[in-house]
């Protein structure tokens, strides 16, 4: 699969948010990862497909007027359980 020759490397270097940096690496710990390896595997996969390795859309006005209420804080609706928020899907 991958060629038994020594890999020569390249830096990519981002800036991004302290909280946001924590958070997802907290979460590539949990998977067992770390971010070197992360990157590597988002590289890959747009490598691979030829794109990005999930859909990247502009939200219609509906979604782009919720996410900012939501920003606001305003209209936010609270569950106390997952079982909860599909429940109030039903009504």
């Amino acid at each position: 699969m991958w060629d038994k020759k020594p890999m020569k490397t390249s830096a990519v270097h981002a800036r991004i948010e302290p909280q946001t940096k924590e958070k997802a690496e907290e979460i590539l710990r949990s998977l067992g990862l770390t971010p070197t390896e992360a990157i590597r595997i988002f590289y890959r996969q747009i490598s691979l497909r030829g794109g990005l390795p999930f859909p990247i859309t502009i939200p219609n006005k509906l979604t782009a007027s919720t996410l900012e209420k939501s920003r606001r804080g305003e209209d936010i609706q609270e569950f106390e359980s997952i079982e909860g928020m599909f429940n109030s899907w039903k009504k």
